[in-house]
């Protein structure tokens, strides 16, 4: 089943944007931190619409959180962004899915060693799972689902971009 078509979801990018904005008005530079594949995408989504709208002063940097989300321990969790880049300035982890929390709690620890000014969450979608204590600042869609459910998110090479519930 359907859930966001492609207007709905450009519609909420366009609005978690201006949240962003809003929320780190006057910053020198925000930095989207994109998770894997399709959290990566969901960030080149987002600045795409905060490049025309961010002041001149403010520059906003795109890099990539990669990490095993079926066993996170695996593998340490690395940042594209060197830590002095990182360092006192605001990081938005941007996720497509946040479902028990897991995969953003432990995106978080790379960011430790580089002592940035603050970390948001931005995710399309919140599923109401969580296990961890993670909060996400930008929502697109809230939705309660049963564990069985799962949430196809389709915004990376595809004509129409759509969330589906299966």
């Amino acid at each position: 089943m359907q859930i966001l078509n492609d207007r709905q979801i450009r519609q909420k990018i366009k609005r978690i944007a201006i949240e962003i904005l809003e929320h780190n008005f006057g910053e020198p530079a925000i930095i989207l931190a994109g998770l894997n594949n399709n959290g990566l995408g969901f960030a080149q989504l987002l600045l795409a619409e905060l490049r025309p709208i961010v002041p001149k002063s403010t520059t906003i940097l795109l890099t990539s959180i990669r990490l095993n989300p079926a066993n996170p321990v695996e593998y340490d969790p690395t940042i594209d962004l060197p830590v002095e880049v990182v360092r006192d300035k605001p990081v938005i982890i941007v996720d497509d899915v946040a479902n028990t929390g897991r995969t953003i709690f432990y995106a978080v620890q790379p960011l430790l060693k580089a002592m940035p000014k603050k970390v948001e969450v931005a995710v399309l979608v919140d599923r109401k799972h969580k296990s961890f204590p993670v909060k996400a600042d930008y929502v697109g869609l809230s939705l309660a689902t049963t564990m069985r459910d799962n949430i196809d998110v389709q915004i990376q090479a595809v004509e129409q971009m759509a969330v589906f519930l299966i």
